[in-house]
């Protein structure tokens, strides 16, 4: 069965960096499709970014565009999210999804397989 877990979550200064991580485990990352979403309070789930699998062509949501980057390690089963000049906005919980081979969408709905979410604070 597919687990994801991501890491890296806290609490950043606007302007600052941070790296989030998932690690996929009971299958192999290759074959899936990977999407970073995110949810601030009162808000609904909202694509942040994704790497296909086939050919790993990233797809970003146009307020993320230049500051944030995703990437993938298919040797580790693992994806990335580095995230720089974080603004009070970008505060919310933090999730990876994975999708099996399909082509890079920031729909939440294609995707079948969630982690648990990590914190991402932005304050002063």
């Amino acid at each position: 069965q597919v687990q994801l877990v991501e890491s890296g979550g806290g609490l950043v200064q606007p302007g600052g960096s941070l790296r989030l991580s998932c690690t996929m485990s009971g299958f192999s990352l290759q074959y899936f499709t990977i999407g970073w979403f995110r949810q601030a309070p009162g808000k609904e789930r909202e694509g942040v970014s994704c790497i296909s699998s086939r050919d790993s062509t990233t797809v970003y949501a146009d307020s993320m565009k230049g500051r944030f980057t995703i990437s993938r390690d298919n040797r580790k089963n693992e994806i990335y999210l580095q995230m720089n000049n974080l603004r009070p906005e970008d505060t919310a919980v933090y999730y990876c999804a994975a999708v099996y081979f399909r082509q890079c969408v920031l729909s939440p709905s294609p995707y079948g397989y969630w982690g648990q979410g990590t914190q991402v604070t932005v304050s002063s």
